[in-house]
């Protein structure tokens, strides 16, 4: 496999099953090729295994498996090792039984606590019951080999626990009825826990994807499942309710072990498990996880310092210095967190000399940065109390690292911890005359502050006009920026979060500034989506809006999709009746029409396309845009993001003065009905269904026509308003349902006069 295909799964998996169809010698190499790279990949050494067992090549047999089997607590591998052993022990008679025996016993040690572990207890006990007994006290000893290895079985949870349990009362009682009544109450408690283990433990292990290959962490989804999954599992052992002495903590370390054979490259995991070994009291263990770890994550500096940290702790003081060595040792990859790392090692533990010796030489490394300087210096300063030598340290690295802006911060914070504020001045004019421009700001801005805190007021003037001055033409306000504020005043007078005005004045000077620094500002060309105007050019402009401004950002209607709260997936065509009643209620407002269309889209031809929207539908809502409307439009500002700052829209508003243009009055179109059914709300929203209207004989002409006055009347006082005193309706059902009832109300003699257009309730009837 090419380098940049290294961990690639898919290609791994391809070379692995054309290896199965080749003859060994040709598949040896790989294996070992996949192998090298995926070593804790239980499946391919046992594929391999299987492969070199096939042509009954027992020595490669048994050095793949001295080389796979403790890095892979994987329950097939292991029984492919146990039927190894059984056929080469079956002819060795009773010497080849005890040789089996003991592998049974290794094989358990490791894997006996795996929940997949349960056929692995049956083979055994079915092997120790199948061993030939010549006398009756290798008969008792039979018994009792075959008792313990139950009695672990059925408190170990195992998928298969309850046949383990079962199987092991029927021994009991096939044996002695009489002692097992005693043993099996005795076992009684601790296989209901063991029981009650398995089931919490079944959940975590579900979630687990014992095919994966351990390839470095990357930012799938996948990985990231897995990686919290292993975590759960991890948590769910140590706190789990059977760890009653320390013989429990095989498994979390079983666990810990099967888990870096999915996570090999995750540091997080090693370290886990390290600690892990150390707070439980295991040190040699903790150092033997760290030395793995390095072998699997050589390039890790997190692992060699987490490992030279525990080395420290339990006085081992020479291997942890060869771990500090050891990322020194490359004169190339040295970096400068290595040197100061190992500076403050040797001042922990060999003292002041040492440490001094070492900084010497490390000056002359080009690995060298600034950062070693000021770690030594103040390290001199805060511990052994020098402040002559740490002052002098960065002087030397002043010489060196001029041209860092951090570099001279931290040597003046340095300077103001010792009261020196005539060098922290002289300081300043040093490196604002050598530092560039643009990387002078921040040095500037400690400057001012210094004099805030420190100074005179005259200084703190000078100062601060020095700085706009040296300032003005890194920003776009160029001169402008000159120019003495309010906020000015607000940055000299406050006091870390202790401002002299409240927070709604420093959010309006804030705001002021903005728009100060913008009110010469157009509306970039480049920023007009496809570059088209979207007003309806038949519309003059408003008074003091220019042709330019009134363009609108017009989105890509091919992205739109339209929506239906009435339409369904699969839905069919609505009738021509639903169709004709939706477009007679669209009819007295062409705003209502476009509303209705997009709502509705077998309505519009032009908007019903799904795959291809038609842009007709947006032009007609622009071209029935009112001119106040499309002016405010066009004066917002150009953003990034869904939506714009409220408050910057509101200056806007304020600033401008937008033309109001009273609505024409909605002219009914004549229609006629018939004295039959009318449609009711359910009608209008395009329902097939439909309700009778009834009748009421007591109902007068006198009373019609003083319904039919007030209707009127209320129809002229609502078209009267105009377009900025409406409240806008949100719901284009009941725009057209209001329409309608208008339309119906001051058209007809004998029509329908409905109580409540918005709610549907019939108030009136025909004559």
């Amino acid at each position: 496999m090419a380098a940049v295909d290294k961990y690639n799964v898919e290609s791994a998996e391809i070379l692995a099953n054309s290896a199965l169809h080749l003859p060994i010698t040709q598949a040896a190499p790989i294996y070992e090729q996949l192998l090298t790279i995926f070593p804790t990949a239980a499946k391919y050494w046992r594929q391999y295994v299987e492969a070199q067992m096939g042509v009954n090549n027992d020595d490669a047999t048994k050095q793949i498996f001295s080389r796979c089997l403790l890095n892979c607590l994987h329950v097939p591998l292991w029984r492919c090792y146990i039927r190894f052993i059984r056929k080469v022990n079956d002819r060795k008679g009773v010497e080849g039984q005890e040789e089996t025996r003991k592998a049974f016993d290794f094989m358990l040690s490791y894997v006996g606590a795996d929940i997949a572990s349960g056929p692995v207890w049956m083979e055994y006990i079915a092997f120790l019951k199948s061993m030939p007994a010549a006398n009756t006290q290798e008969e008792t000893q039979r018994m009792t080999a075959v008792r313990k290895a139950y009695q672990k079985a059925v408190v170990t949870p195992t998928h298969h626990i309850e046949q383990l349990w079962r199987d092991y009362e029927n021994f009991e009682n096939s044996v002695s009825r009489q002692l097992a009544k005693g043993l099996l109450s005795e076992y009684q408690p601790k296989y209901n826990s063991a029981r009650a283990v398995y089931r919490e433990l079944k959940k975590y292990v579900d979630e687990i994807d014992w095919n994966m290959l351990a390839i470095p962490p990357t930012d799938s989804c996948k990985d990231q499942m897995q990686w919290v999954a292993w975590k759960r599992l991890l948590a769910f052992e140590k706190g789990n309710p059977q760890r009653i002495d320390s013989a429990s903590n095989k498994r979390i370390i079983f666990s810990y072990e099967q888990c870096l054979m999915y996570l090999y490259h995750y540091p997080d995991i090693w370290y886990d498990y390290a600690t892990w070994q150390a707070k439980s009291g295991s040190m040699d263990a903790a150092v033997k996880v760290f030395q793995r770890a390095l072998k699997a994550l050589p390039e890790s500096e997190m692992l060699k310092y987490a490992y030279a940290e525990l080395e420290e702790s339990r006085g081992s003081l020479q291997s942890a210095k060869k771990l500090y060595e050891s990322l020194l040792g490359d004169a190339a990859e040295t970096t400068a967190l290595a040197h100061i790392q190992f500076i403050l090692f040797l001042r922990r533990n060999e003292g002041v000399e040492a440490a001094r010796k070492y900084f010497l030489d490390a000056r002359k490394s080009p690995s060298c940065t600034y950062h070693v300087y000021v770690a030594y210096a103040l390290m001199a300063f805060c511990l052994d109390k020098d402040p002559k030598v740490a002052h002098n340290v960065f002087e030397a690295g002043l010489k060196q690292f001029m041209h860092e802006p951090v570099y001279i911060l931290e040597y003046a914070d340095f300077l103001s911890c010792l009261n020196d504020d005539r060098n922290i001045r002289a300081l300043f004019e040093r490196a604002l005359s050598s530092l560039p421009q643009e990387e002078s700001i921040e040095v500037w801005k400690r400057f001012t502050q210094f004099e805030k805190t420190y100074g005179d007021l005259a200084s703190m003037l000078k100062v601060e006009q020095r700085r706009k001055e040296a300032l003005s033409g890194t920003s776009e306000e160029g001169a402008s920026a000159l120019e003495t504020s309010l906020l000015d005043l607000i940055s000299r007078y406050s006091f870390k979060d202790l401002w002299p005005c409240s927070s709604k004045d420093l959010d309006h000077l804030s705001r002021q500034e903005w728009l100060s620094k913008n009110i010469g500002k157009k509306v970039d060309k480049s920023a007009l989506s496809n570059g088209s105007a979207m007003t309806d050019k038949s519309t003059s402009a408003p008074s003091g809006v220019s042709t330019a401004s009134l363009k609108v950002l017009r989105p890509d209607t091919s992205q739109m999709v339209i929506y239906d709260p009435r339409q369904h997936h699969g839905t069919t065509v609505p009738s021509n009746t639903t169709a004709a009643i939706l477009a007679a209620s669209n009819l007295s407002n062409p705003m209502a029409t476009v509303v209705g269309a997009a709502s509705n889209p077998l309505s519009n031809p032009t908007v019903s396309m799904v795959d291809g929207v038609s842009s007709n539908a947006f032009d007609e809502v622009l071209k029935a845009t009112p001119p106040s409307l499309s002016a405010f439009l066009a004066g917002l500002p150009s953003i990034e993001g869904p939506a714009p700052n409220v408050d910057i829209v509101l200056s806007i508003c304020l600033q401008n003065d937008y033309p109001t243009v009273q609505t024409k009055k909605a002219t009914s179109l004549p229609s006629q009905r018939t004295a039959g059914p009318a449609p009711s709300t359910s009608d209008l929203s395009g329902s097939s269904k439909s309700h009778p209207i009834p009748s009421n004989s007591s109902f007068r002409p006198r009373d019609r026509q003083l319904g039919k006055r007030k209707d009127q009347e209320r129809q002229e006082e609502e078209e009267s308003t105009t377009v900025q005193s409406q409240p806008l309706q949100r719901d284009a059902f009941r725009i057209r349902q209001m329409q309608k009832a208008r339309g119906g109300s001051a058209s007809q003699t004998g029509s329908v006069s409905y109580g409540s257009a918005l709610s549907g309730d019939l108030s009136g009837s025909t004559c």
